[in-house]
């Protein structure tokens, strides 16, 4: 595709935890605190309801050159000419949807190593892996994985690799340490009092540990 990758700091608007917000207000906060990609994830939403606010975001991460990914949805991230699409175990497998998606990114949240190597073989872009902390917006998450569980699956792949799961102002930078190349943020950024600040934060951090990595 032709947007640059910048993994950084990821921000999933997440339907579950919006609260009183709106998407695209969060959306707007993220943005302008230096989100690098945002994720549409809306499990609990109708398909037109996922496509009404995804034709909505295109604009605005357009805008800023960051790309939209589509959670779950191959047909959406398709239709609607979004950036890319992020995928779990249960959902389409990773081989077919690069087959329809020659073009678009793919991402996938990998369960252990062996599944992440299989992933990779099948085209994907990057990984998502976690949970890296205890997380509440991801219910059905698993055991927390840590820096060394992190490490592991960055070192036998030749992907990026995102940390998600349970991040904030305080781990995130243990993150980068173990080699992620971003972190993935919900609450972090959504719940936060001031969205935009707490984006720029994540954003200054990331940047520090990502200096401090490159520098070691």
């Amino acid at each position: 595709m032709d947007l640059k990758l910048d993994w950084r700091l990821y921000v999933l608007i997440d339907a579950g935890i919006l609260g009183d917000r709106q998407p695209l207000e969060v959306a707007r906060a993220a943005l302008a605190g230096g989100a690098t990609v945002l994720q549409l994830r809306a499990k609990t939403w109708s398909v037109r309801e996922q496509v009404a606010v995804a034709q909505a975001l295109l604009p605005l991460t357009r805008a800023q050159g960051v790309p939209l990914i589509i959670n779950d949805h191959v047909d959406i991230a398709l239709a609607l000419g979004a950036d890319g699409v992020h995928l779990g175990v249960d959902d389409l497998p990773v081989a077919l949807a690069r087959t329809i998606m020659p073009r678009g990114v793919i991402g996938y949240s990998p369960e252990g190593i062996a599944d992440a190597a299989r992933a990779v073989g099948a085209g994907v872009d990057y990984l998502g892996v976690g949970p890296f902390a205890v997380t509440g917006t991801k219910l059905d998450a698993g055991t927390a994985i840590g820096a060394t569980g992190l490490a592991q699956i960055v070192q036998a792949v030749q992907v990026p690799v995102v940390a998600v799961g349970g991040l904030d102002q305080h781990n995130a930078a243990d993150a980068i340490t173990a080699g992620a190349a971003g972190i993935v943020v919900a609450s972090a950024v959504t719940r936060a009092a001031d969205p935009v600040a707490a984006a720029r934060q994540l954003r200054s951090i990331v940047a520090e540990a990502l200096s401090c990595t490159e520098r070691a």
